[in-house]
């Protein structure tokens, strides 16, 4: 019954095609033997994949070598990883649990880019899809943290999931099969084990059903949330472009706080961070916000976003001494340096583009550096008066205050010589008594 139940549901979700190679999440317990079996038996190429955390002493060791022996009896290839999941807690900074799952899952993802296998089957089955809705429910949560798991997520199924653990049990009772009892799951340390043991049971004695009836909730639930993810793309479409949110349109949006969280959410910031960007939304510009990727900047009409890693420590460390010849910038930008030498001025064409400077080689002190912007950067830009702050030129010309920290700089010494792609200082340009050329080049 159970092999009918998994097969009909993998149709349904269209898990895998007929024949399909897959991984199998082995831990040995009930939940997992019982999907490696069934698969097995529905003609799928299966290959098994173990994880010793090194959590359990004994019982960790013990969790292997039945694996080991349950592979070698059906036949099936197994791969055997271990983990030093302590010490990746401690460099990570996170909690054990969720050191073992990134590692798990990093693993399982190497794996089957390595052997080109379809998809890597894990065994969560329908309690723990209730389970989740109650751990969730419990911590606060959104709609979609009231749908349960999902069957499918990048590369990895759970064809189980139409089944529960009472039928999974039955299934090995019925063929005969033992598996290993992770000790583990029956203590009430964990908040998740506290559900299973503690308040599902209740529930159960309230109404037979419960199990059942929260797991179709959960499915009324994901409709719901498609429904509710294509509206949102839509607002969102109209709301943000590359890195840029438009603030008015936002603002004009019929939920505007929902739509800027559904915008942040993929980008690290939690609830609370949303709240206060949607705070400042009419606020003065500059205005910062930082999730562990991301940075947010409020820039008079806009939301600019940017990813951390491009501005760390940019100032110090992206800056260049510029050769004759081609040099490469951080950004993979090049910069084209050469020099004449003894030009006749009265037929030396002086190339008008905001992509090349001609300086007067004599007026500029060497070496030159390029470096980004710093505060208080200045320069007379060619064609004014007077100097002129970096900042207030480059605002003047439509720039955003992200856009400001990429611009490249060509400086001699202190003092900037050419604003790259848009205009040198009038100082060192060329004059009717030059007689030396440097060229330079951004492309």
């Amino acid at each position: 019954m159970m092999l009918d139940t998994v097969k009909k549901y993998i149709e349904k979700e269209q898990l895998l095609l007929p024949g399909a190679c897959v991984f199998v999440a082995l831990s040995g317990g009930a939940d997992s033997v019982a999907l490696l079996s069934v698969l097995h038996r529905l003609g799928y190429d299966c290959k098994a994949a173990h994880c010793n955390f090194r959590l359990r002493g004994k019982e960790s060791d013990r969790d292997e070598a039945f694996v080991r022996a349950l592979c070698a009896k059906m036949g099936v290839q197994l791969y055997v990883t271990h983990f030093d999941t302590i010490a990746y807690a401690d460099k990570m900074k996170v909690s054990i649990e969720m050191a073992a799952r990134e590692l798990r899952y990093n693993w399982f993802e190497q794996l089957r880019a390595q052997t080109g296998v379809d998809a890597v089957a894990v065994a969560h089955h329908r309690d723990d899809s209730v389970e989740t809705f109650f751990i969730n429910l419990l911590r606060g949560t959104g709609i979609d943290g009231l749908c349960g798991i999902r069957p499918v997520r990048d590369c990895i199924i759970r064809p189980l999931l139409c089944v529960g653990r009472e039928e999974i049990l039955a299934y090995l009772e019925y063929i005969g099969q033992e598996y290993v009892t992770d000790s583990t799951n029956l203590e009430e340390e964990y908040i998740r084990n506290k559900v299973r043991l503690s308040v599902l049971p209740l529930l159960e004695q309230i109404h037979p059903q419960a199990r059942q009836n929260i797991a179709a909730t959960e499915r009324h639930l994901s409709s719901v949330a498609d429904y509710y993810h294509r509206a949102m793309d839509e607002e969102i479409g109209r709301v943000k472009s590359g890195n840029r949110i438009d603030i008015s349109c936002l603002l004009s949006t019929r939920k505007p706080k929902l739509v800027l969280y559904e915008i942040l959410a993929p980008l690290g910031f939690n609830a609370s961070q949303a709240e206060d960007v949607f705070h400042a939304v009419q606020g003065q510009s500059g205005k910062e916000f930082f999730s562990k990727s991301y940075r947010l900047v409020k820039d008079r009409g806009l939301l600019l976003i940017q990813q951390l890693e491009d501005s760390k420590g940019r100032l110090a460390e992206d800056e260049v001494v510029l050769e004759e010849g081609e040099n490469r910038l951080p950004d993979g930008r090049l910069l084209i340096v050469s020099r004449l030498a003894d030009i006749d001025m009265l037929s030396y064409q002086v190339e008008r583009s905001r992509h090349i400077a001609c300086l007067d080689a004599d007026k500029v002190c060497f070496p030159l550096i390029v470096r980004h912007p710093k505060t208080g950067d200045r320069f007379v830009p060619f064609g004014m008066k007077g100097k002129k702050l970096l900042s207030d030129f480059l605002t003047n010309l439509k720039y955003s205050r992200i856009d400001k920290e990429q611009v490249w700089l060509a400086c001699s010494g202190d003092a900037v010589v050419w604003v790259a792609g848009e205009r040198p200082d009038g100082r060192f340009c060329l004059d009717s008594d030059s007689r030396n050329v440097l060229r330079i080049e951004i492309q």
